[in-house]
């Protein structure tokens, strides 16, 4: 069995993270057409102001396709913090960030921070 850093990161798609009401899953590739965005805010808290961050700025990309979400950490780790919940160090590679969503008899929604 081959045992190098490349075989490494494709055992490790969909590895998850928590971080308060944000999931992050490891994924082997960016969608076709994903679009780049600015920032490195992974969701804004509506009531406390508070929001889920990386730390370093320029050791990560977001892109976006439709609806979703997704982080690029281009350096060897970048650490996602919030106010409320201990920092998260999350290794180089691609991930699709969710925001938690409750259910409620007319909808599913989106949970408020």
């Amino acid at each position: 069995m081959l045992n190098n850093r490349k075989n490494s990161q494709a055992n490790q798609t969909g590895i998850l993270y928590r971080h308060g009401d944000v999931l992050i899953g490891r994924i082997a590739s960016l969608p076709v057409g994903a679009q780049k965005r600015v920032g490195a805010t992974l969701a804004h808290g509506e009531v406390t102001g508070h929001s889920h961050r990386i730390q370093q700025s320029n050791a990560v990309q977001l892109w976006v396709h439709g609806s979703n979400l997704f982080l690029e950490v281009k350096e060897p780790s970048a650490t996602l913090i919030h106010e409320e919940h201990r920092a998260i160090e999350l290794p180089q590679g691609l991930y699709r960030v969710w925001r938690q969503r409750e259910y409620r008899p007319d909808a599913y929604v989106e949970v408020t921070d």
